[in-house]
């Protein structure tokens, strides 16, 4: 006959149940956060540090000085080898970070040191995920005494030999050339009273790639590519300078690229894309101007929405963009702009048109932010489908990017010789 078990042992058996039981239901200890990349962005602007990781970070920093570091503390995360590869990304020429260490602070915690080159003025912030990219924390450090654009361009004009000027139009009292002064001004250089400033965009850049064609190749990298050539043409014009609003592979954010041509009071803004569409048919090229009513087509609708999506993509500092936001764009009172971009548009998708097809055969318009200067004549041109194979092949062709840079020099130069710029109080 079974033995029947004592009050103690029952307890016993109880309390093992119990804790058995609080065991199971108890809460497994929190993961740490995987870092899965990191990617550094250096340029003359700024130096961007992104670590994409599979969950929102919780992260601290503060400055410290004599030498100049910036330390981060990172909440919730174990050094691994992705996060170790950040030292060795710190190139010798990084204009403001001249080492990073990496290391275990504390069970949990992360700990950045940036050895910095001089003194900075860090946004941090975090980014939802989007696009191809999951959870990232950016670190953009920017000088605290950045460079002046006006004194750069200044002083490359006058490293330049500077032609006798000639008339130009004056303030209010518009001029209209007749077809023999237009065709003589076509074939000799243009020569003008003052130095004309052009400010060049090339789209994307850094975080954002933009489109990418089938053969790997990203737009990005193209419209630079593109940018530079024309660059290099419109400096060998009599009196004319540039300004790129990006130079090398970094994201500038859309407002700032109209706060840079506004800062050096350009003459023109025209920024360089590469078109994709879903359908890898589509072809030929487009240039836009800003619609204040709405877009012309519901292709150019949709091509402004998605080109205006480059912030989330490249990721800015929300707070920061608001603020700026208003300061930059002014009222949008731009009527003779637009006007003044229809005919510049017209000009450059004429001498397009002469060595590639054209998507349409008239400038477009749509609410592209970019192009809400309300002071500069602004456009924005598609050189081609990169997700067209035939073009994507001729986007990344050497001879073919000269032959768009010369049109678009030649488009540039028709528009001033219709329309010479006025004679108002520019820098020198």
């Amino acid at each position: 006959m079974p033995t029947q078990p004592t009050s103690r042992s029952r307890r016993t058996v109880l309390k093992a149940g119990a804790t058995l039981l609080l065991s199971v239901l108890a809460p497994l200890p929190a993961q740490a956060a995987r870092i899965l990349a990191v990617r550094v962005w250096p340029a003359e602007d700024y130096t961007r540090v992104t670590l994409e990781n599979d969950t929102e970070l919780k992260v601290s920093h503060f400055l410290v000085k004599d030498p100049e570091r910036m330390v981060v503390d990172i909440d919730g995360l174990e050094l691994n080898p992705t996060l170790k590869e950040l030292v060795a990304k710190i190139q010798p020429n990084d204009p403001y970070i001249k080492q990073v260490r990496v290391g275990q602070n504390r069970p949990n915690v992360v700990r950045l040191v940036f050895d910095l080159k001089e003194a900075i003025n860090p946004q941090v912030f975090t980014l939802k995920p989007v696009g191809n990219y999951q959870h990232r924390l950016v670190f953009d450090l920017y000088p605290v005494n950045p460079p002046d654009p006006i004194a750069e361009l200044i002083a490359k004009s006058n490293a330049r030999e500077t032609p006798p000027p000639v008339e130009t139009r004056a303030e209010n009292k518009p001029t209209k050339p007749t077809d023999t002064a237009i065709a003589k001004a076509e074939e000799k250089p243009l020569q003008l009273t003052r130095m004309i400033t052009i400010a060049l965009d090339p789209g994307h850049g850094g975080e954002d790639p933009g489109a990418i064609g089938s053969r790997g190749s990203r737009e990005k990298d193209v419209v630079l590519a593109i940018a530079k050539r024309l660059k290099g043409k419109l400096e060998d014009q009599p009196n004319m300078r540039v300004m790129m609003t990006r130079d090398a592979d970094f994201f500038v954010p859309l407002h700032v690229r109209v706060q840079k041509a506004r800062k050096v009071q350009a003459d023109l803004f025209v920024s360089i894309h590469a078109d994709a569409f879903v359908e890898p048919t589509a072809r030929g090229a487009s240039v836009f101007t800003l619609s204040e009513k709405g877009a012309t087509s519901t292709a150019a609708r949709w091509l402004a929405n998605k080109e205006n999506a480059a912030d989330l993509i490249g990721g800015i500092n929300i707070k920061t963009h608001d603020r700026q936001l208003a300061s930059v764009l002014l009222d949008l009172s731009t009527t003779a702009q637009i006007n003044d971009s229809q005919k510049l548009g017209k000009a450059v998708l004429n001498e397009i048109g002469s060595i590639n097809r054209l998507h349409k055969g008239s400038v477009e318009q749509a609410g592209f932010a970019v192009l809400k200067a309300p002071d500069i004549p602004s456009i924005l041109i598609e050189t081609a489908f990169i997700s067209n194979p035939e073009e994507e092949a001729k986007l990344t062709d050497e001879s073919y990017q000269e032959q768009l840079a010369d049109a678009v020099l030649k488009g540039i130069r028709k528009y001033f010789a219709k329309n010479p710029p006025l004679a108002k109080n520019k820098l020198t």
